[in-house]
């Protein structure tokens, strides 16, 4: 195998790919970066076994072949070399590869391509979506995703698409995130996939890096290939019953709110800087009024109000400040702030109809 291209394309993809890349794996070839160069171009891959990378590279193809070489002092080196242009040549006798960039040589060992495992290809139902809708669908669930490994259903993130809909749903047991974004145009497929979040943040970063307009999915029986602009991602799919989130909305409220998003999200960043230690948020409601205040022994209280549309007897309830503070966050424009009692979740929606929900479990305050 032989290839020449040139330095800064091969470095940025380099950078892409490597995201993929395993740094905990007892299988060597995992912490690689595979590089297939045959007929109908150039490919570097990278797989941690639960999400894939597959990005295009631009070169000349002198002899065909694949390798893999140590992901991470890959790109050191390649950042490294002088001059615009690159080649990479496998050395088989050697076992190495040797890269030649300006005046520097370079000799790396290659790790065990039989060690590599195959990628899944684009295949069966397509389902084409936009990526725009897509990027901002996932942006505003994702933090709701649980990082707690021992409960694995709750690490992904719902992907639901049909007709002119696409919805996702996330929850790590404390809050719950949906959205639902209405398309411009209805989707020729429909699909339902708990995928993990981790995959579908790396998903982002690429539709937007890659301007793509369009994000096609394909779903199997145990795993989801995403492709946009060229660069292909897979990723395994999460097994086990997803909450049946719809059950856990409440039917009604006692209170409902309109305030102006942007105020008191505000009042909340500030406010929170004296919530530590596990400190509760509190929002004391009263008639024409909310006050928000934090304590945390040892350290300070502070407390700020602003006016609101309020009615009916005093209510205080305790959040997550981090927790509340992502979900007004996630809000553009004016929140609807939905209560029913101090025990009881509250529920957050977008002011202007744009399909965002964010349940969130109280604190229960001591007096």
């Amino acid at each position: 195998m032989k290839i020449t291209t040139a330095r800064d394309a091969l470095f940025a993809q380099l950078q892409t790919v490597t995201r993929a890349a395993s740094t905990r794996s007892a299988v060597q070839a995992l912490s690689g970066v595979q590089l297939l160069a045959s007929k109908d171009g150039i490919e570097l891959r990278a797989t941690d076994m639960e999400i894939g990378l597959r990005v295009p590279l631009e070169g000349e193809v002198v002899r065909e072949g694949s390798i893999v070489l140590p992901a991470r002092l890959a790109v050191d080196v390649i950042r490294a070399l002088p001059g615009k242009e690159v080649s990479l040549e496998l050395r088989p006798v050697e076992q190495d590869v040797e890269i030649l960039g300006g005046s520097a040589s370079f000799y790396i060992r290659t790790l065990r391509l039989e060690d590599f495992p195959p990628f899944p290809e684009v295949e069966g139902d397509v389902v084409e979506v936009p990526g725009d809708a897509f990027v901002q669908t996932v942006n505003k669930v994702a933090r709701s995703a649980s990082r707690d490994e021992t409960r694995p259903v709750l690490t992904g993130i719902l992907v639901s698409a049909t007709a002119d809909e696409l919805r996702m749903v996330a929850t790590d047991s404390y809050r719950l995130s949906v959205k639902e974004t209405k398309l411009s145009e209805p989707l020729a497929g429909a699909f339902e996939a708990n995928v993990p979040a981790r995959a579908l943040q790396e998903l982002t970063r690429i539709v937007q890096h890659e301007s793509a307009d369009i994000l096609s999915v394909s779903v199997r029986a145990n795993q989801v290939v995403f492709s946009a602009g060229g660069v292909v991602l897979s990723s395994r799919l999460i097994d086990g019953q997803f909450p049946n989130y719809r059950q856990l909305l409440p039917d009604t409220y006692e209170h409902e709110l309109r305030l102006e998003g942007g105020e008191v999200t505000e009042v909340v960043r500030r406010i929170s800087l004296l919530a530590q230690k596990n400190a509760p948020l509190r929002l004391a409601f009263t008639e024409g009024e909310l006050t928000v205040s934090a304590r945390t022994p040892d350290v300070g209280e502070a407390r700020e109000t602003i006016p609101v549309p309020f009615a009916g007897d005093p209510l205080e309830i305790g959040f997550n400040p981090e927790f509340l503070r992502d979900g007004l966050e996630a809000v553009d424009g004016d929140v609807i702030i939905k209560l029913i009692s101090p025990l009881r979740p509250g529920l957050l929606e977008a002011g202007d109809g744009s399909g965002f929900q964010y349940l969130l479990m109280p604190i229960r305050l001591n007096v």
